[in-house]
C-alpha cells in the first residue's frame, strides 16, 4: 500500500508552493489516476514519487515503511509522457538491456510477453515501431526492472483511438502484479479502468467529488 502524508514541495525559485499537503492512500494492485490540467503540478508530482525531485515536507511510505528519494528510485518505474523520445537503443534488445548487460535473453523475452511485443524480432529498431507499440516498449524497459510502482505521465497523448484502447486495455491487465499511478489531463480512456481517482488543482490534490483527500 502507498501512503502520502502531506507532502509539500516549495522550491526556493517559487513564490508559493507548487504541491501543498498532498495525502494519498493507494492499495497494492490498484491503479491510481490523478488529473490535471496543464501546469497543475502533475509533473512535479511524478517527479517526487519517483525520486527524481525531494518534497519539502511531509513523508512518502510504501507498506508502512518511510521512504527516501533512493527509496522511491527503487521501488518505482516512470515512463515519461513521449517515451519514445528518449530511446537510446539501435534495437529491441539494447533498449531492454540498457544499464542491464546481465538479463538473459528469456527475461527479455518475458518482459515483451508482458505487454503484448512478444512477436516482435529483438533486433528490430525501436524508432521503426507504432506509437502504441513504443508505449508499451517503454513499460517493457520498466518492468523489467521489477518495480513495485509504475508511475506513468500521460501514457495515452498522442495516440489514435485504436492504439489508446489497447494501450489501456494493457493497463488494466498490468493491475494484477503491479501498483499504477498514472497523471493526465484526460482521464476519459482511463477513469473506466481506475479504482482511485483525485484532481491536482491549484497544487492541492482532491478527490473526484472536489473534496480535498483526507488520508
Amino acid at each position: 500500500m502507498l501512503y502520502l502524508n502531506n507532502i509539500s514541495y516549495h522550491p526556493p525559485a517559487s513564490p508559493r508552493p507548487i504541491l501543498q499537503n498532498l495525502n494519498l492512500v493507494l492499495e497494492s494492485q490498484q491503479l491510481g489516476l490523478v488529473v490535471g490540467v496543464s501546469g497543475a503540478g502533475k509533473t512535479t508530482f511524478l517527479e517526487i514519487m519517483a525520486g527524481l525531485a525531494e518534497s519539502t515536507s511531509g513523508q512518502i511510505l510504501w507498506r508502512e515503511q518511510i521512504l527516501t528519494s533512493a527509496d522511491l528510485q527503487q521501488l518505482g518505474g516512470l515512463v515519461f509522457q513521449f517515451p519514445e523520445r528518449h530511446f537510446c537503443g539501435s534495437t529491441l534488445l539494447e533498449e531492454l538491456r540498457l544499464g542491464h548487460p546481465e538479463l538473459s535473453s528469456d527475461r527479455v523475452t518475458e518482459a515483451l510477453t508482458e505487454v503484448g511485443l512478444e512477436t516482435l524480432s529483438l533486433q528490430a529498431s525501436p524508432h521503426e515501431l507504432s506509437g502504441g507499440q513504443q508505449r508499451r516498449l517503454a513499460l517493457a524497459v520498466q518492468l523489467i526492472r521489477q518495480p513495485y510502482l509504475l508511475l506513468l505521465d500521460e501514457p495515452t497523448a498522442g495516440l489514435d483511438w485504436s492504439m489508446r484502447q489497447q494501450l489501456v486495455n494493457l493497463l488494466s491487465r498490468l493491475k494484477a502484479h503491479w501498483t499504477l499511478l498514472i497523471v493526465t489531463h484526460d482521464p476519459s480512456d482511463l477513469l473506466p479502468i481506475a479504482d482511485r481517482c483525485w484532481t491536482l488543482e491549484k497544487g492541492q490534490l482532491m478527490d473526484n467529488h472536489g473534496v480535498i483527500a483526507k488520508t
